[in-house]
């Protein structure tokens, strides 16, 4: 009997869909199911310190969890650095700060405000006092994809057509239309999200598992059993089926 893999989209700072996710999880799976998170814990929710510590608490006890980088955890990181960096991948004009990213609900949930006026070098001193060390380790050390049978996890896809080894993290974390328009068959099917959509969606070669929790949308949890996805409602699996 094939051994279950769960997966959950992208969750941006939704600590109480992120408790009912894994509720549904122990409930179809057990306490020692296999889990996947596809990044983005950070950003536009409200509780985006109470899901690092969640997550990094439960790496710490030894769950059975996969805790994968997002694009927006990124940002996050690269902020917190010793010198602050802004992504290149943004739009001239964007920055982590941008009312459309979202990392001023991020501090906000560190209870760190951010006034008009405060300069960048002011703000970052304020956040490194208050983002405890174990949460900036945790962004640090998070993966960029796991491979684990047919399943490919990644948070935005990967570039078709190029071996998984030599893969850009900037395209594993940031890609769009380049991966979501290819229609050709993958080495595994790949299971992502960072481009958000009403509801979860099965492409064939891959499944896009981002419904929008960062904007108040259902928070997506998927169960995997081979390449079989079902999605885990609150009555239990509904299968995902190609379109």
């Amino acid at each position: 009997m094939t051994q279950p893999i769960y997966a959950i989209g992208d969750i941006h700072g939704q600590l109480e869909m992120l408790e009912e996710a894994l509720a549904r999880i122990e409930a179809d799976g057990g306490p020692e199911a296999r889990v996947v998170f596809l990044g983005d814990y950070t950003d536009r929710g409200p509780d985006s310190r109470g899901v690092i510590e969640l997550l990094s608490k439960g790496l710490d006890e030894g769950r059975n969890w996969v805790c994968l980088l997002g694009n927006h955890d990124r940002m996050f990181s690269m902020f917190m650095e010793d010198y602050p960096r802004n992504d290149a991948r943004l739009l001239v004009g964007y920055h982590w700060l941008h009312d459309r990213i979202g990392g001023v609900e991020t501090l906000q949930s560190y209870g760190v405000e951010v006034p008009d006026g405060i300069r960048i070098y002011e703000l970052h001193a304020e956040a490194r006092q208050a983002v405890p060390a174990h949460h900036r380790l945790f962004l640090e050390t998070l993966p960029d994809y796991h491979q684990e049978g047919e399943l490919l996890f990644v948070h935005a896809g990967i570039r078709p057509g190029v071996a998984l080894e030599d893969q850009n993290q900037d395209d594993k974390i940031w890609i769009r239309q380049e991966f979501l328009k290819d229609q050709t068959e993958h080495p595994w099917m790949v299971v992502h999200g960072h481009t958000q959509i009403p509801a979860p969606e099965h492409r064939g070669n891959r499944i896009n598992l981002d419904s929008g929790a960062g904007f108040g949308r259902p928070l997506t949890t998927a169960v995997f059993e081979g390449r079989q996805c079902w999605v885990l409602s609150k009555e239990g699996r509904v299968p995902l089926l190609p379109e």
